[in-house]
């Protein structure tokens, strides 16, 4: 693999996931724009993909050190651990009863379509947050209906172009979090899904490719990069969280929407060809 490629692939990643525009549309574009269409087919890259998100993993333990080391030492004073278990369990459902399907998307005609989606999440984020900031003070720590909402939209991210951050955010706002807190907690909820997709398809690159496959140099530089770069994304979103514009991303991802709406039409960069279901088309 390509290093300049990993180098790019491992910030991206890093980057997307915790600002709202979306890891997985973000990687999927800039491995189309890279012109490394194919490298996606090679068995080394279910390991190199791995190891991205494990990055992300490291930036939220790293950021939330203090927190994950007192829930865990106070299982039951703390609520955090059951209420990201909680909130885990609506993306698990819809993973379990739609998985194959989404899976297709991730290649499909409907990657456009979900930048445009989180564009409109991101702007109903910032239309609640101004409308509530007018009506009700913001609670600071969830509770069980929080994480069911938030766990819901969690589940809708699952699509490609679906900023998870952005939709669970969204969830926390419309239920009343303060910014702050529904960002925290948004982040965390993070942790379970990517320590669930890890010990997955994981353990499908150690059966399929060996052990080597995760710690292979490229593996561990777009780890480094993508632990890096999600540690600042998540400290930025953090200290400016209550002061943000997010119409300023809904403009952003609404314009790489309808960018990659454009290629897929035109076949550019390797997009294939927008086919809705039933037309026939491949």
């Amino acid at each position: 693999m390509d290093w300049v490629f990993t180098a790019v692939m491992g910030i991206v990643q890093g980057l997307s996931e915790f600002l709202p525009i979306s890891s997985s549309g973000h990687l999927i574009v800039a491995e189309k724009l890279l012109g490394l269409i194919g490298y996606q087919t090679e068995g080394s890259a279910i390991a190199f993909y791995v190891m991205l998100h494990m990055g992300t993993l490291v930036a939220v333990a790293a950021v939330f050190w203090k927190d994950w080391l007192h829930m865990l030492r106070h299982p039951i004073k703390d609520r955090t651990l059951l209420l990201l278990f909680i909130a885990s369990l609506p993306a698990l459902l819809v993973k379990l009863l739609l998985g194959d399907a989404i899976d297709g998307l991730f290649t499909g005609w409907f990657l456009g379509i979900s930048f445009l989606i989180t564009a409109l999440f991101l702007a109903l984020i910032e239309v609640f947050s101004r409308r509530g900031a007018r009506h009700r003070a913001k609670r600071q720590f969830p509770d069980i209906p929080d994480a069911l909402v938030m766990g819901a939209l969690q589940g809708v991210a699952l699509l490609p172009g679906v900023s998870r951050s952005g939709s669970t955010l969204l969830g926390g706002i419309i239920r009343g979090l303060d910014r702050g807190a529904a960002a925290k907690f948004s982040f965390m909820m993070s942790a379970p899904a990517i320590l669930g997709s890890f010990l997955a398809e994981g353990k499908t690159a150690v059966e399929e490719f060996g052990v080597s496959s995760l710690f292979s140099g490229t593996t561990l530089l777009g780890l480094a990069l993508a632990a890096i770069s999600g540690y600042l994304a998540i400290r930025y979103m953090l200290k400016l969280i209550q002061r943000i514009s997010f119409f300023h991303f809904a403009i952003y991802v609404a314009l790489v929407g309808v960018a990659v709406i454009i290629m897929q039409v035109t076949g550019f960069a390797g997009f294939p060809p927008i086919a809705l279901p039933g037309s026939g088309a491949g």
